[in-house]
């Protein structure tokens, strides 16, 4: 059992790696789409160096990072007799689906991010701001699972988790007249 708490430190180094990726990338979406607006040769340079950013980004971090934290997690859950005790945890039943969601936007990144490797803009910046808090969302779930240890409570989680939502929908609109004004 000694082992436990490394796999647990490096299972949390990977995930905050992880998460640090997906945040960045998206931002950097959301460059690549301002850079395509841009004029020549303004353009091609930006979205040259953009393409480089994310492609590193993406293969060197964010994708080792997800598979490393999902490895050390997988060891915990399974090979443990802590983890084995947790997964029997109505909590960890929700943080796992959270996982699962957290997947799905990852997958849906990766997929954005070879349309824009491929000069396919089908989103606005707008929408990739907004998209960005996707992984914000996910991660104060987690997070507040994780700490708390309680999934008995559905009322209130599903309450704090809309008005976190809501809030950050609130802000994006604000800071996009705030934008609007600048320009």
């Amino acid at each position: 059992m000694d082992y436990y708490n490394y796999l647990k430190s490096l299972h949390l180094i990977f995930v905050i790696t992880w998460f640090a990726g997906l945040f960045y990338i998206v931002r950097l979406f959301v460059y690549q789409i301002e850079a395509a607006q841009k004029p020549s040769p303004e353009k091609e340079i930006l979205q040259a160096q953009y393409k480089i950013m994310t492609y590193r980004l993406w293969y060197i971090i964010t994708w080792p990072s997800a598979i490393l934290a999902s490895i050390f997690a997988y060891w915990m859950l399974f090979f443990t007799d802590l983890g084995k005790a947790w997964l029997q945890m109505p909590w960890m039943h929700v943080k796992l689906g959270f996982v699962f969601a957290l997947y799905l936007y990852h997958g849906k990144c990766q997929q954005i991010f070879k349309q824009l490797q491929n000069d396919q803009i089908k989103y606005t910046t707008n929408f990739m701001r907004l998209w960005n808090e996707g992984a914000t969302i996910i991660l104060f779930a987690v997070v507040f699972l994780v700490i708390l240890k309680n999934a008995v409570n559905w009322i209130y989680g599903v309450i704090g988790i809309f008005i976190f939502a809501l809030t950050i929908m609130l802000g994006f609109k604000f800071y996009k007249r705030i934008r609007e004004r600048s320009n």
